[in-house]
């Protein structure tokens, strides 16, 4: 046997997509590069690990066994290395945190400074939809997951970060339209996220207790569609204003006033009250505690 680590990341990576394209952009790498380095990898073996059928990849059953045990090799080594920089008393390890879709705007900002300090730690950070998010939390796969709307299911603890705030949006044109009454709600289209979304259920539960009735609904699964469609004047939706602060700002969007509007929630990070936090979690709680409102007041010091 004759491989380098390397190739177990790329061949790994090629395992995870099924494509040689995906796994050479997410690793930065060219399409060549990726396909020589798996055939590379593939000569070590008598048995294929992959093939091409249809012009479509597929891992074999046995390049699925291989991957595993290239996965646990990755994960040896990488022990390895917490070990080695812990015996200098470093902080060191990997955190794994959960997040709605939302929560891209705000995290990295609660994340940076404390990876900074501690250069010694790996971050990952999956962003999803509510219901993974909190599937992933219950089934203790991560440390922390950041939510706006609490799991009614789950024994948690919190920390809480920054308010968050959903109001009715349009682009310019259909705002000023509401704002003549030429346009009411009844009479334009209703873009919804997907089902699973902590957005949707907000959305849902305040359309069911005020009667907030539309003639069409849209469902999108991001919240980036959502606005790119509301920019675009498919309809209007109720939405978090942290993710579209820019296009209030420049005027691209607009607030449609709206009776029970803001809804208000709190962006928090949670985890389950019986985890056995990390070293490093229980410094990441620290960290949190000590800085939330500085960062809140750097970066989030914003009213509409």
């Amino acid at each position: 046997m004759n491989y380098t680590i390397s190739q177990l990341k790329i061949f790994l990576k090629v395992v995870e997509h099924a494509s040689i394209t995906k796994a050479a952009e997410e690793l930065h790498l060219t399409q060549p590069a990726v396909s020589i380095q798996l055939k590379n990898f593939q000569k070590n073996f008598k048995y294929a690990l992959t093939e091409i059928i249809n012009k479509k990849l597929f891992v074999t059953d046995f390049g699925n066994e291989i991957a595993l045990a290239a996965a646990n090799i990755i994960t040896e080594l990488e022990l390895i290395n917490y070990k080695s920089i812990g015996y200098n008393n470093e902080l060191s390890g990997k955190l794994k945190i959960s997040i709605v879709s939302t929560g891209k705007y705000i995290m990295p900002y609660f994340l940076s400074n404390f990876l900074q300090t501690y250069s010694n730690i790996d971050l990952e950070l999956d962003v999803t939809n509510k219901s993974k998010v909190v599937n992933s939390l219950e089934k203790n796969e991560v440390d922390f997951a950041l939510v706006s709307i609490l799991p009614e299911n789950l024994q948690i603890n919190k920390v809480e970060l920054i308010e968050n705030k959903l109001m009715l949006v349009g682009n310019q044109k259909i705002a000023h339209l509401f704002h003549l009454k030429k346009l009411s709600i009844d009479s334009t289209p209703v873009i919804f996220r997907e089902q699973g979304s902590g957005t949707r259920q907000t959305m849902e539960r305040f359309i069911y207790k005020n009667k907030f009735i539309s003639k069409k609904k849209i469902t999108l699964t991001s919240n980036e569609a959502v606005k790119q469609a509301i920019l675009a004047g498919m309809g209007i939706s109720i939405m978090p204003i942290i993710g579209i602060k820019n296009e209030l700002e420049s005027g691209e969007l607009k607030i449609i006033p709206y009776k029970g509007l803001p809804i208000k929630t709190t962006w928090s990070l949670i985890w389950l009250k019986e985890k056995k936090l990390s070293p490093i979690a229980k410094a990441y709680i620290d960290y949190l505690e000590s800085n939330k409102e500085k960062i809140e007041k750097e970066h989030f010091n914003f009213s509409y």
